[in-house]
């Protein structure tokens, strides 16, 4: 069967993506607009700079995380501000419906990263998120999204410990669970267990827990994975590829019932997967140790991808069937945090 044909039939009935962040989701001419009507001094004065300043524009990848973080800065700078979250919480739940029929859609952000250092109030920046996930819903009824919250690596325990509080305040409109994520603050292991109180917090207060593990590192990023498994006990991992070098930790992931969110183009341009053979080897173990995990863009337009291309990437290099296919996105619905919503 052609790989379009293949993933078509499966998006007509709706897709589920549960792992895209705000920064890469947003069209660069939309984060065009929004900088200049914010008078925000760029360093491209052409639009098309703009973008390659913004995307990942060669098909080569970013040397590294790093390299992606530093695009991820400018979308957090653009999106610093209550007008520019709501506009883009809302143009990233809408596009998704149009362009791909995602009928599942989880976004995520670090609100503390879009207040200017503190210029800007908090509860403002996640209240503007909530209004434009509420517009989106109103215009697209058949949509089921929510927000994710994000604490990062580099913040202090303080500071995180003020994102799953705001998570929580927020539980009731919108917001559907807690993440971490950013750069590594140092060389070595990132030490996730002492997240385990914030974690414990948000679960108890109904939110769903996913976490940035298992991408990078090497042995370190191997280990941190049974670490945070059995630490912290998420219901999701962000991406978690390195777990397919090591049949225990799939084992402990499969018997955990932990579902990996699997974001293919990205883990290609990152080079975290060096090559599309690697990508279909760590995708066929994860299926043949019984590891649940879904497919997601991590940022379709900061990787120039959509979710169906994903799926079809899968189908090409031969790593799932349209069978395989169809039960990752039925995955991503039954593994979505929005069933938790009041």
């Amino acid at each position: 069967m052609p790989h379009a044909a293949a993933v078509e039939s499966i998006r007509a009935g709706g897709l589920a993506e549960l792992h895209t962040h705000l920064g890469g989701s947003v069209h660069p001419s939309v984060m065009w607009t929004l900088a200049h009507e914010q008078g925000i001094a760029l360093p491209a004065k052409d639009y098309w700079d703009f973008e390659r300043l913004t995307t990942i524009s060669d098909p080569r990848g970013v040397a590294g995380l790093p390299e992606l973080d530093g695009l991820y800065r400018w979308a957090e700078l653009i999106q610093s501000s209550p007008l520019a979250v709501e506009r883009s919480v809302h143009g990233t739940i809408s596009g998704a419906y149009r362009r791909q029929n995602i009928t599942t859609l989880e976004v995520r952000f670090n609100p503390m990263k879009r207040n200017r250092g503190g210029e800007r109030d908090l509860d403002h920046i996640i209240l503007a998120a909530v209004r434009g996930l509420d517009r989106a819903e109103l215009e697209y009824p058949t949509v089921r999204a929510g927000l994710i919250l994000m604490m990062d690596r580099t913040f202090t325990a303080e500071q995180n410990a003020i994102v799953v509080e705001k998570a929580i305040r927020w539980a009731r409109r919108g917001i559907v669970g807690v993440d971490i994520a950013g750069p590594r603050p140092g060389p070595g292991r990132y030490p996730y267990r002492e997240l385990a109180p914030l974690v414990a917090e948000a679960r108890r207060a109904g939110l769903g827990v996913t976490i940035h593990v298992g991408e990078e590192g090497g042995p370190d990023g191997l280990s941190e994975i049974g670490e945070v498994v059995e630490e912290l006990r998420p219901e999701r991992i962000g991406h978690g590829i390195l777990a397919a070098q090591d049949p225990a930790t799939m084992r402990l992931l499969r018997d955990a019932d932990v579902v990996l969110e699997l974001c293919p183009t990205s883990n290609l341009l990152t080079r975290a997967l060096p090559d599309e053979g690697a990508l279909r080897d760590t995708v066929r173990a994860f299926a043949a140790a019984g590891v649940r995990f879904t497919i997601a863009t991590d940022g379709p337009e900061m990787m120039h991808t959509h979710l169906s291309d994903e799926l079809e990437l899968l189908h090409r290099v031969g790593a799932l069937d349209r069978d395989g296919l169809a039960d990752v996105n039925r995955t991503g619905h039954d593994a979505s945090f929005l069933d938790r919503r009041v």
